[in-house]
């Protein structure tokens, strides 16, 4: 796991949610704004289904509904899908960014109005990292399939890729670079929120996990069982949810997974850097230039900020338009009023809001 992601949130797990609360600013309600519905829902991952971890096949996800929504029956919106970060999962999110508040009071100073889907996507070691893996699940097409499917089938959406919008902050911000690369065919506009995990690990830099014969090779070589894993320390457990996701192994109960220390530390900084969306982004240029409109911010004060301005050099390289903002913050002070302000007008600016009837 990324040292700058660690550096920002390095608390107890448990601890996470209330820090990001705490450490979040958060904007004032406007004056007029409508109230939101709120829906607490249950999607099948058909996607997850006998992943060898026993993450939850069934999972919780959170539907905003605009204020107009059961007011107009014959109306039909675009749908922002939001990604949360590595140790919450959709319920801590809701506080992170403070929705219904935030969404409201962006309808409320003029955006469009849109359903914002909050899907969970916490595993036994805290994080999904949204990627494809026997192990955790296909997370990926958890989120670009089967939750897409559903909200299409259960509300009243602008069912194209040109109406959907995905956004996702932290592991989050991970997700939404690795999906919006592979699946430019289901959504239409991105905006990447202080990403982690874009380099290859293992090459020194920022994000390298421990060298052989570390400190930290004895603890996580003892883990046999989930209840173990939770007595880790937050870089360690994060350790165990990225080699969940990025290198699983049916053979090797009873995590079934393999980690970047002794005689397997190559290969499985390997497969690592296969994930990384800085090392594979190239293969993925046709379906980048077909987004509508591409954001990626971070705070000036995450060590995060790096990455995410080669992301944004990588895209520039390549003539596909896309905005990088660093504004003044840390990984968490300012995702609500970012959401607010930045995220929810982006898509009303740049998402298609023509209703097609199906």
């Amino acid at each position: 796991m990324n040292k700058a992601l660690v550096a920002a949130l390095v608390v107890p797990a448990g601890s996470i949610a209330l820090l990001a609360q705490l450490k979040t600013n958060v904007p004032d309600v406007v004056p007029g704004a409508r109230p939101a519905v709120v829906e607490r829902i249950t999607i099948h991952g058909q996607a997850l289904e006998s992943n060898l971890e026993g993450n939850a096949v069934d999972r919780d996800a959170i539907v905003f509904l605009p204020p107009s929504y059961n007011s107009n029956q014959a109306r039909r919106y675009p749908v922002v899908y939001a990604l949360h970060g590595y140790s919450i999962g959709a319920d801590q999110w809701t506080r992170e960014i403070h929705v219904p508040q935030t969404i409201e009071g962006a309808f409320a100073k003029g955006a469009h109005e849109m359903i914002v889907v909050l899907p969970d996507s916490k595993t036994v070691h805290n994080g999904s990292m949204y990627s494809t893996s026997v192990t955790t699940g296909d997370f990926e097409n958890y989120v670009a399939r089967d939750v897409v499917a559903y909200i299409d089938a259960h509300y009243r959406t602008n069912a194209t890729r040109e109406s959907r919008g995905l956004v996702g902050h932290s592991m989050g911000g991970y997700g939404a670079a690795r999906i919006g690369m592979k699946h430019a065919d289901v959504f239409g506009s991105l905006y990447i929120m202080s990403p982690c995990c874009l380099s290859p690990r293992g090459s020194g830099g920022r994000g390298a996990p421990p060298k052989n014969g570390s400190a930290d090779d004895e603890p996580l070589a003892a883990v046999k069982t989930p209840a173990d894993a939770a007595k880790l320390p937050f870089a360690l457990r994060a350790q165990l949810a990225s080699a969940a996701a990025w290198s699983p192994d049916p053979k090797n109960p009873p995590l079934y997974l393999d980690l970047p220390i002794g005689d397997n530390q190559q290969s499985v900084l390997a497969k690592w850097a296969a994930n990384a969306p800085l090392a594979f982004i190239d293969q993925y240029v046709p379906g980048l230039r077909r987004y509508r409109a591409i954001a990626i911010d971070v705070g000036d004060q995450d060590g995060l900020r790096v990455d995410a301005g080669k992301l944004h050099d990588v895209l520039d390289q390549y003539g596909i338009a896309n905005t990088f903002e660093v504004y003044p913050g840390t990984h968490t002070s300012d995702v609500a009023v970012r959401f607010q302000e930045h995220v929810i007008p982006f898509f009303s600016r740049t998402l298609s809001f023509e209703s097609r009837s199906r």
